[in-house]
């Protein structure tokens, strides 16, 4: 029987439900009521719940998700997903600095940055953190410093962790043959599409109608595969962000967010003003600031002249600073710079947000991108690897964290040989032509977009 992934109302109710805990609601109860007509609780990995349910409780579910969408937020003030009311509370909102686009070099190093940190990760996608340690040590990659491989691993370690059964077979060291397709690259090729037709002056609807266009339903997750569904039945955005979505604050918006930033050397807020444009079709609150926060980052170190700490900084100038997303990152932050053990960092994180928030949700995993840029000083490897290796959405993070470290490496020939020469040149992806694109063509298209309006 088919269980359709992310959209099943039984299956998005639990999750709704912490979302609601999250933002500010009191969902209690109607938690009760939930709990009391037998309903489950959210699939704790996986997007569907194993077996089907009564009509009667597809029905609950649906009328509960739109009680729990009039409660009122005790957050609202702090955490506006409305441009205008976002840049009203950032007080140090950043000015633009006028910049010559990069050469396509250091674009090209960040596009296969971000193919790197997200290939990296994707065998480990959904691990505990012990097992993600376990198996590196189990064959002395720990601290990770290299690809994952099966070989030399105990077949009872593999019993207990096994790879992410859609990533081993090309993602592992003994495997790994180009780039495979991912979401983590699919999103960006998707914005290089929007801004060739529609310029960096494009709408929400517009991005829309790019996605109905060039995106497969199939390979769409969480908050995008519910805004899909959404479009399709005939709501617009921004509403399609929030109709029965409890995924809006999941890390969805932030994958899509470093083509704002790679185009818009030196003016962050251009860049977070795109990615909010973006992000809000799928996305609020703090879903929307985690790819702000990015988009700035990006632009400010794709200037050539900011290191990675400065690029951080000028992030947070984009994110409400009473959001749960700044002072998650700013914790962070602190931790990275207190700690030179990176694993007393991951363990303090992890202690703070893993028993609240789902291991896809922007805001652990956010501030774990911080972290591991901080704490690797911006170095390529460094920062993949601690990205990575401290769990959650570890293809996601290890393809932001390798996207801004590549950018600031400026040069693909400053990758390390080990990181670039497996992927052979060569981007898998359903996304338009672009199938089999290698990331030298990706960094011309990408630095063309810099100087069009």
């Amino acid at each position: 029987m088919l269980r359709l992934t992310w959209v099943q109302p039984e299956d998005l109710l639990g999750h709704e439900l912490r979302q609601a805990t999250q933002d500010g609601r009191e969902p209690k109860a109607i938690a009760a009521r939930w709990r009391a007509a037998g309903g489950p609780e959210a699939p704790a990995t996986a997007g569907a719940s194993p077996t089907p349910t009564s009509r009667y409780l597809r029905q609950l579910a649906e009328d509960l998700l739109d009680e729990l969408a009039d409660l009122p937020s005790a957050l609202a003030d702090d955490e506006p997903t409305d441009l205008e009311k976002i840049r009203t509370v950032c007080v140090d909102w950043p000015a633009p600095a006028p910049t010559p686009a990069p050469p396509h070099q250091p674009l090209e190093a960040a596009w296969l940055g971000r193919a790197i940190g997200c290939l990296l990760g994707k065998p480990v996608e959904k691990l505990p953190l012990e097992g993600i340690r376990r198996l590196a040590k189990s064959t002395g990659n720990w601290p990770l410093s290299t690809w994952f491989t099966a070989r030399g691993v105990p077949d009872e370690l593999l019993t207990a962790y096994p790879w992410n059964r859609r990533s081993a077979q090309t993602s592992l060291a003994e495997n790994i043959d180009g780039m495979p397709e991912d979401d983590d690259l699919n999103y960006p090729l998707l914005n290089l599409v929007l801004l060739q037709r529609h310029g960096r002056t494009f709408t929400t609807t517009d991005v829309a109608r790019t996605w109905l266009d060039e995106l497969p339903a199939g390979r769409t997750f969480t908050a995008e595969r519910v805004a899909y569904r959404n479009l399709l039945s005939g709501l617009e955005p921004p509403r399609t962000a929030r109709h029965r979505n409890p995924f809006r604050e999941w890390i969805g918006a932030l994958i899509r967010a470093d083509v704002h930033g790679w185009t818009n050397p030196g003016d962050p807020a251009a860049a977070a003003e795109q990615a909010h444009r973006d992000a809000t079709l799928t996305h609020t609150a703090n879903g929307v600031y985690a790819a702000m926060f990015t988009a700035a980052t990006i632009a400010t170190a794709a200037t050539g002249t900011a290191d990675v700490h400065t690029c951080l900084r000028t992030g947070l100038t984009v994110v409400p600073p009473r959001s749960r997303l700044a002072r998650a990152v700013r914790q962070a932050i602190e931790l990275a710079h207190e700690h030179a053990d990176f694993d007393t960092v991951v363990d303090a994180l992890h202690t703070t947000h893993a028993t609240t928030h789902h291991w896809v949700h922007a805001v652990p995993n956010t501030a774990l991108i911080a972290a591991a840029l901080t704490h690797a000083d911006g170095d390529f490897t460094g920062s993949i690897c601690r990205a990575v290796g401290g769990g959650w959405d570890t293809d996601s993070n290890g393809a932001t964290a390798g996207s801004i470290a590549g950018l600031l490496a400026e040069d693909p020939a400053a990758l390390p040989d080990r990181w670039t020469a497996p992927l052979k040149n060569r981007l898998s992806t359903s996304i338009g032509d672009f199938n089999g694109v290698g990331f030298d063509t990706l960094a011309h298209l990408t630095h063309r977009e810099t100087h069009r309006p």
